[in-house]
């Protein structure tokens, strides 16, 4: 076979194989035989809230030891259908066969990616805050196409994205706003696009044609759900109730339906308006308010579990992790990995991937390393 093909299945060989020692192949078999013959029980749903939890890891586990077969079994087909076609001399079946190695090479790739997603919340849904930097109407205009970019990317994973709570900005762009995106991992994906983000261009809304740098915050949190408790009280928060504004319908500005929770210990405030019902909204902001107290909880462990030059350089609010540069030429570039993009236009669509994953993979390897130079 030729270099290229033998490259492609080696390729995917290391993945297989990296899967499996992230499965810990031997232990996981013997645990999903356990948890079938377990399933099998006339008693084992007599604990409703065990036998789910059961469930879930079976499903879990299936998932990925099916996954690995597939890979291997899928490479074994191509590489007998190549070697057939050789044997033949049929060019026109190595060459179907080798893309599909080739295409199932980037789908393993993929799937190891994949296996960074195993942190407590990843696989929850995710709730993504946008929030305005000083500057006025360049900086929520700035706003406003990053979650434009978010809310792309969000359809392009295949996720469902709500809007929570948006404030409009006096002339153009947003103040802030809230979305919830709902998807397998979406946590996982998204926990990484966490701080700063900085755009240089040509302001829109300079008659003198000037370049302008301007700055925006991004905040994620996972939604927390049944299985996660969170102890709050109403004595713990003070909760306001006031008109909302923004998109909502006619009638959305005509009660104080918007309700505001101020967490009194850690000063957190989340609000939601996008429902006519003041109840809604209510449940809503309390669901956003254990997210947000959940996700503290979970900053916390990864602070002390980081070595002190991750801390200094990944971890924490307000930390610049991206510049947009659209003028005078074009760039996206990363400040924690390095990864950079020629075409903004394509990144603030959504093709937000190749970032992420490489944020994830240095945070699950634990070396943040020196920030990478910005670029003007």
């Amino acid at each position: 076979m030729r270099a290229e093909i033998n490259d492609y299945v080696e390729k995917i060989k290391q993945s297989i194989e990296l899967l499996r020692r992230h499965l810990d192949w031997d232990a996981a078999l013997r645990q999903l035989d356990e948890l079938n013959a377990a399933a099998e029980d006339p008693d084992f749903w007599s604990n409703p809230e065990t036998a789910q939890a059961k469930m879930r890891e079976r499903t879990r586990l299936e998932n990925a030891i099916q996954t690995c077969r597939r890979l291997q079994s899928e490479m074994d087909d191509h590489i007998g259908m190549i070697e057939m076609g050789e044997a033949e001399g049929d060019s026109e079946i190595v060459t179907e066969s080798e893309e599909a190695l080739a295409a199932l090479q980037q789908r393993a790739e993929r799937m190891e990616v994949e296996t960074l997603l195993s942190g407590e919340a990843d696989s929850n849904d995710v709730y993504l805050e946008v929030h305005a930097g000083a500057g006025g109407t360049e900086s929520q205009d700035w706003a406003s196409m990053l979650l434009r970019m978010y809310l792309r990317w969000a359809e392009k994973k295949g996720f469902k994205a709500d809007i929570i709570e948006q404030t409009d900005g006096e002339e153009a762009g947003i103040k802030s706003a809230t979305i919830e995106v709902k998807g397998h991992n979406a946590y996982g994906w998204a926990k990484t696009e966490s701080g700063v983000h900085r755009l240089v261009r040509i302001s829109p809304f300079d008659s003198n044609a000037r370049r302008h740098t301007s700055f925006a915050s991004v905040w994620c949190y996972p939604v927390v759900d049944d299985t996660i408790e969170v102890d709050v009280s109403e004595s713990d928060v003070r909760i306001d109730t006031f008109r909302a504004s923004g998109a909502g319908g006619q009638h959305v500005n005509t009660t104080d339906s918007a309700v505001r929770i101020t967490h009194l210990a850690t000063n957190i405030v989340v609000q939601c308006q996008n429902q006519r019902s003041q109840h809604k909204n209510r449940a809503t902001a309390w669901g956003m308010l254990r997210a947000r107290l959940y996700e503290l909880e979970l900053q916390k462990r990864e602070e002390e579990a980081m070595s002190d030059a991750a801390q200094k350089t990944e971890i924490g609010w307000g930390h610049q992790i991206r510049s947009y540069v659209l003028q005078p030429y074009q760039m996206v570039k990363d400040l924690r990995t390095g990864v950079e993009s020629g075409n903004p236009s394509a990144v603030l669509d959504g093709a937000l991937d190749p970032f992420m994953e490489a944020a994830l993979a240095q945070r699950v390897s634990g070396d943040a390393g020196a920030p990478v130079e910005d670029i003007d």
